[in-house]
């Protein structure tokens, strides 16, 4: 899901060192989508071997994760399961979306507007069976543990967080605050520097406390729940029309209770103000009742470096930057072989 809160949610900038020997639940789909999105060629083609199977989300997962590793941080992604009946309109808009993107796509190649064909192309992304299990088995060879959730990933990443296994969840989505994630970390995977205008930037990973929130925003979790609903969740998308976070929350600090919140909604509905086009009491069973899985088996497997160099090689990698990257784990853990000798 993709909550429209931002402008309203307090964070701080944190070290990627202050994650060192931590533990995060990486809601999975959220990264692999963004892998697929952003690593690709200025005209929006993404990385591809020489059969022309996509590999963009191979590159991404393998030398992000690598840098995170290296950092100190354990890793377990989480991956979607069965997506809620009411989630299909969302995925309606979206397909729709891409249908356009696509269309314009082709005009901006036609055109020869690289630019263009490169703003759209990264609107086109599809995330299927074969990229998911190809995903899930370099992952596991890297060392990462690997759980499929029932229902949202980001709902099952959050259950684990909250019940003390890991110190955060991470996400560049803000559903795992409502799914009751004590700390969510954002920016994790994303490269460390971005070309802009101007020159590079760094990009820091940002840490949102849930607590925090609640405090600065003067609310509970039950009216913070009620503010993604009124502003938009993947189970109403686009939320009342007219009403975004900051006239949400001022809703929210003057009715208090759910049932109060949304009957003034209802009132200004009938005076022309709002359209309500969503049951909010069956959004809301959802968000506080996700579908997880209470008896979750978190197993770091043996991070298998030939497994790695034989998934990535098969795709064209070069055998130079994996040995590299494999060369730094290796040093890495012959450290600690030294350190507990010692």
């Amino acid at each position: 899901m993709g909550l429209q809160i931002a402008d309203i949610i307090p964070r701080k900038e944190i070290e990627f060192s202050d994650l060192k020997g931590k533990t995060l639940a990486v809601d999975a789909f959220n990264v692999i989508y963004q892998f697929l999105s952003t690593i690709r060629q200025p005209d929006g083609t993404p990385l591809m071997d020489s059969k022309k199977r996509i590999t963009s989300h191979l590159s991404g997962l393998f030398y992000r994760n690598m840098s995170l590793i290296i950092e100190g941080i354990k890793l377990i992604y989480v991956f979607d399961g069965k997506t809620p009946a009411l989630k299909g309109r969302t995925h309606e808009n979206r397909q729709e979306a891409k249908d356009i993107a696509a269309e314009k796509y082709e005009q901006a190649k036609s055109e020869h507007d690289v630019e263009g064909m490169g703003r759209y192309a990264r609107q086109i992304v599809h995330l299927d069976k074969e990229k998911i299990e190809e995903s899930k088995e370099l992952l596991k060879a890297m060392g990462i543990a690997v759980i499929q959730a029932p229902g949202e990933g980001e709902a099952q990443a959050s259950f684990i967080c909250k019940s003390g296994d890991v110190y955060a969840t991470a996400s560049q989505d803000y559903d795992c605050l409502v799914f009751n994630s004590p700390k969510l970390i954002q920016n994790l995977t994303l490269a460390k520097k971005r070309k802009t205008v101007s020159g590079f930037i760094e990009i820091k990973p940002q840490m949102i406390e849930l607590k925090n929130v609640l405090n600065e925003l003067k609310i509970n979790h039950e009216q913070l729940t009620c503010i993604a609903i009124l502003s938009g969740t993947d189970y109403n998308p686009g939320g009342v029309k007219g009403i975004g976070p900051k006239k949400a929350l001022k809703l929210v600090l003057e009715n208090k209770t759910k049932e109060k919140i949304f009957e003034a909604v209802e009132k200004l509905e009938k005076e022309g103000k709002y359209t309500i086009d969503f049951d909010w009491k069956e959004i809301y069973e959802l968000m506080a009742h996700p579908d997880v899985s209470k008896d979750y088996k978190i197993e770091f497997p043996k991070i298998n470096f030939n497994k790695i160099k034989e998934i990535l090689t098969e795709h064209d990698f070069s055998e130079e930057r994996i040995d590299t990257q494999l060369s730094k784990i290796m040093g890495l853990m012959e450290q600690k072989k030294q350190k507990t000798l010692f």
